[in-house]
């Protein structure tokens, strides 16, 4: 059987360690999908393994990620950034790719620093998965599940007037130190000590040696003008904090959208997220010219219907499409509560055998067709991508623009529970 560059590598997505993928040279497996570079169409076959990757027989959606575009977009940042360390957010399941696969990407690259997220249970699965660089909780912990964090040596994001206090039992309960960033808010109003009140609260946390301070961070609005006068705000209350002999540890305020438009915020640390995964934070045109990332999720099902429907026939509920001629459609087996959008008919295409078709008639949960056109140009069991880098019809910045989305709902909604797979390029 010969693979094309896009058939799956023999290895499933949750038995890759830190390391791995440059150490292992990947061995496809038998039963895997067959070339879709040839044109053919793929017909099931039975006894296909699922734990060597997708079975030929699988019709059901499921999602590939490519290392190469992941370690693509950390060179990327990185040169961004003037090589200044990299945070990795790796928040909501890995912005779409699956939270312990892509930190095992990460993991192996010397640019990133540690990890950021913002549930604790993600905190402990990045542990339990075998990631050993620094992970910074920047969400609420409950007291219970603060003594396990402070066990797997997870670093506290703290922003509460009370923040001593529900850190101190905790460093005396595991007998070690307690690592911390001081999460101040200097004008988002969502998260963090209000950067007025946060002087004294900074020298509490500083009297305590159980508590080492090992960074400090702000939240940007992403408003242009007032991104300037937040990291004014941060720095004038560091270098204050700094006068006054208390620690600060790492700055650190830019998202991805920061690396790309505020290179005045990217102080001594960064804390990118979806650049990371090959995607454009805010401003696709604008940011293009500066990197070149290629998204690292593919979104895939197979068809599972094709037919013909007649003029003055209609598609979906309430039928929101007629035909007027005859028209071939495919049925694909994914819908909105797999997380492909429901405003993919305003627009959305998708590829099958390399060509883009639109979707069309609404999205249920579990369903969704495209048109075919005139000609029945897809076969029952041809893989149909819905998003990834293969074509610019389907690149998720240019879905969102198409679809009045965000580029962050689009992936972040992809359901955590379709089997992730690690794919070539």
């Amino acid at each position: 059987m010969t693979l094309s560059r896009r058939s799956f590598l023999g290895l499933s997505a949750l038995s890759l360690a830190p390391g791995a993928l440059g150490a292992t040279r990947l061995r496809a497996a038998e039963g895997l999908l067959a070339s879709r570079d040839s044109g053919e169409g793929l017909h099931p076959t039975s006894g296909a393994s699922s734990e060597a990757g997708v079975p030929t027989d699988r019709f059901d959606p499921w999602v590939e990620v490519i290392p190469s575009h992941v370690h693509e977009a950390v060179d990327a940042v990185s040169h961004l950034v003037s090589a200044r360390p990299i945070l990795a957010v790796v928040k909501n399941n890995g912005y779409g790719l699956e939270l312990e696969l892509v930190a095992k990407l990460l993991h192996e690259q010397p640019a990133i620093q540690g990890f950021a997220v913002v549930k604790g249970e993600e905190a402990l699965k990045l542990r339990a998965a075998g990631i050993t660089k620094p992970i910074l909780l920047m969400g609420m912990f409950s007291a219970e599940e603060g003594r396990e964090l402070a066990e797997a040596g997870v670093e506290f994001g703290v922003f509460t007037p009370d923040a001593a206090d529900r850190l101190l039992p905790l460093a005396r309960a595991t007998g070690r130190p307690l690592g911390i960033h001081q999460y101040l808010d200097t004008g988002m109003g969502r998260m963090g000590m209000d950067f007025r009140k946060a002087l004294p609260w900074m020298e509490e946390l500083g009297r305590h040696g159980e508590i080492q301070v090992r960074g400090t961070f702000t939240e940007l609005g992403e408003d242009p003008a007032f991104d300037m006068e937040q990291i004014k705000r941060f720095l004038d209350l560091a270098d204050e904090a700094r006068n006054r002999g208390l620690e600060t540890g790492l700055l650190h305020a830019a998202s991805s959208n920061g690396v790309f438009h505020l290179p005045a915020g990217h102080l001594d640390l960064v804390r990118p997220g979806i650049a990371l995964f090959g995607s454009y934070p805010s401003r696709p045109d604008e940011e293009r010219k500066l990197a070149s990332l290629r998204t690292a999720l593919r979104l895939n099902a197979r068809v599972v219907r094709v037919a013909q429907i007649q003029p003055g026939e209609g598609v979906g509920y309430g039928r929101p499409w007629i035909a007027e001629e005859p028209t071939w459609v495919a049925t694909l087996p994914i819908g909105h509560a797999d997380g492909y959008p429901r405003e993919a008919p305003n627009g959305a295409q998708v590829l099958i055998r390399d060509r883009p078709y639109p979707v069309i008639g609404g999205v249920s949960a579990s369903h969704s067709i495209v048109n075919l056109g005139a000609h029945r140009s897809a076969q029952v069991g041809d893989v149909a991508t819905l998003m990834g880098p293969d074509h610019p019809a389907i690149d998720p910045n240019n879905m969102a623009e198409t679809l009045g989305v965000s580029v962050y709902d689009l992936l972040m909604h992809v359901n955590p529970s379709l089997p992730r797979f690690v794919t070539e390029d």
